[in-house]
Protein backbone atom coordinates (compact mmCIF):
# COMPACT_ATOMS: atom_id res chain seq x y z
CA UNK A 1 0.00 0.00 0.00
CA UNK A 2 1.46 3.53 -1.04
CA UNK A 3 -0.50 6.70 -1.39
CA UNK A 4 0.95 9.40 -3.20
CA UNK A 5 -0.05 13.41 -2.57
CA UNK A 6 1.46 15.95 -5.39
CA UNK A 7 1.85 19.70 -4.34
CA UNK A 8 2.97 22.73 -6.17
CA UNK A 9 1.71 22.84 -8.98
CA UNK A 10 0.34 26.70 -10.07
CA UNK A 11 0.15 29.21 -12.69
CA UNK A 12 2.91 30.38 -13.91
CA UNK A 13 4.33 32.53 -16.90
CA UNK A 14 6.35 31.08 -19.56
CA UNK A 15 10.47 30.83 -18.66
CA UNK A 16 9.26 30.73 -15.10
CA UNK A 17 9.94 27.65 -12.80
CA UNK A 18 8.08 25.49 -10.33
CA UNK A 19 9.32 22.36 -8.06
CA UNK A 20 6.37 19.77 -7.49
CA UNK A 21 6.58 17.50 -4.62
CA UNK A 22 5.47 14.09 -4.51
CA UNK A 23 4.72 12.72 -1.02
CA UNK A 24 4.80 8.99 -0.21
CA UNK A 25 3.52 7.21 2.66
CA UNK A 26 3.38 3.35 3.01
CA UNK A 27 6.25 0.36 2.85
CA UNK A 28 9.77 -0.12 1.26
CA UNK A 29 9.48 3.57 -0.36
CA UNK A 30 12.72 3.36 -2.03
CA UNK A 31 12.09 -0.18 -3.29
CA UNK A 32 9.94 1.64 -6.13
CA UNK A 33 10.52 3.42 -9.12
CA UNK A 34 9.11 6.78 -9.55
CA UNK A 35 7.87 8.95 -12.26
CA UNK A 36 5.78 12.16 -13.18
CA UNK A 37 3.40 11.96 -15.88
CA UNK A 38 1.56 14.90 -16.98
CA UNK A 39 -2.41 15.10 -19.37
CA UNK A 40 -3.02 18.03 -20.93
CA UNK A 41 -6.32 18.63 -21.90
CA UNK A 42 -8.33 16.24 -24.95
CA UNK A 43 -4.62 14.01 -24.42
CA UNK A 44 -4.01 11.02 -23.43
CA UNK A 45 -1.70 10.62 -20.16
CA UNK A 46 1.78 10.92 -21.01
CA UNK A 47 5.56 10.03 -19.64
CA UNK A 48 7.60 12.97 -18.33
CA UNK A 49 10.12 11.40 -15.91
CA UNK A 50 11.26 8.27 -13.62
CA UNK A 51 14.01 7.78 -11.35
CA UNK A 52 15.32 4.42 -9.74
CA UNK A 53 15.47 3.53 -5.97
CA UNK A 54 18.95 4.98 -5.43
CA UNK A 55 18.49 8.24 -7.99
CA UNK A 56 20.78 6.79 -9.64
CA UNK A 57 19.35 6.67 -12.99
CA UNK A 58 16.64 8.87 -14.29
CA UNK A 59 14.58 9.05 -17.91
CA UNK A 60 13.07 11.86 -19.32
CA UNK A 61 10.73 12.58 -22.45
CA UNK A 62 12.72 14.48 -24.73
CA UNK A 63 10.82 17.42 -24.61
CA UNK A 64 12.09 18.08 -20.76
CA UNK A 65 15.25 17.20 -21.35
CA UNK A 66 17.47 20.15 -19.88
CA UNK A 67 14.82 21.86 -18.36
CA UNK A 68 13.03 20.02 -15.73
CA UNK A 69 14.71 17.46 -13.22
CA UNK A 70 13.52 14.13 -11.26
CA UNK A 71 15.00 13.58 -7.44
CA UNK A 72 13.91 11.91 -4.75
CA UNK A 73 14.85 12.17 -0.91
CA UNK A 74 14.58 8.52 0.20
CA UNK A 75 14.90 9.75 4.27
CA UNK A 76 11.78 11.94 3.34
CA UNK A 77 9.93 9.82 1.33
CA UNK A 78 9.97 12.42 -1.33
CA UNK A 79 10.04 12.35 -4.95
CA UNK A 80 10.19 16.28 -6.71
CA UNK A 81 10.28 17.50 -10.16
CA UNK A 82 12.01 20.80 -10.62
CA UNK A 83 10.44 22.20 -13.87
CA UNK A 84 12.96 25.35 -15.68
CA UNK A 85 12.20 27.30 -18.36
CA UNK A 86 8.69 26.72 -18.42
CA UNK A 87 6.42 26.56 -21.96
CA UNK A 88 2.68 27.17 -22.44
CA UNK A 89 3.14 23.29 -23.98
CA UNK A 90 3.58 21.87 -20.74
CA UNK A 91 0.33 22.96 -19.22
CA UNK A 92 -1.21 19.42 -17.62
CA UNK A 93 -2.50 17.93 -14.61
CA UNK A 94 0.75 16.19 -13.22
CA UNK A 95 0.87 12.89 -11.41
CA UNK A 96 2.89 11.58 -9.53
CA UNK A 97 3.26 7.83 -9.82
CA UNK A 98 5.15 4.28 -8.60
CA UNK A 99 5.96 0.71 -9.17
CA UNK A 100 8.14 -1.71 -7.78
CA UNK A 101 11.65 -2.04 -9.56
CA UNK A 102 12.00 -1.65 -12.51
CA UNK A 103 11.73 1.75 -13.89
CA UNK A 104 9.45 2.31 -16.77
CA UNK A 105 8.18 5.08 -18.75
CA UNK A 106 4.63 3.40 -19.58
CA UNK A 107 1.84 4.36 -17.85
CA UNK A 108 -0.54 1.31 -17.56
CA UNK A 109 2.70 0.05 -15.99
CA UNK A 110 2.37 1.73 -12.66
CA UNK A 111 0.45 0.24 -9.88
CA UNK A 112 0.22 3.86 -7.72
CA UNK A 113 -0.74 7.35 -8.20
CA UNK A 114 -1.06 10.86 -6.90
CA UNK A 115 -4.41 13.09 -7.31
CA UNK A 116 -2.63 15.35 -9.72
CA UNK A 117 -1.63 18.60 -9.55
CA UNK A 118 -2.32 21.51 -12.18
CA UNK A 119 0.46 23.00 -13.64
CA UNK A 120 -0.43 26.27 -15.74
CA UNK A 121 2.08 28.11 -18.25
CA UNK A 122 0.50 31.36 -19.66
CA UNK A 123 1.93 33.10 -22.25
Amino acid sequence: QVQLVESGGELVQAGGSLRLSCAASGRSFSSYAMAWFRQAPGKTRAFVAAISWSGGTTNYVDSVKGRFTISRDNARNTVYLQMNSLKPEDTAVYYCAAKPLPMATIAELYNYWGQGTQVTVSS
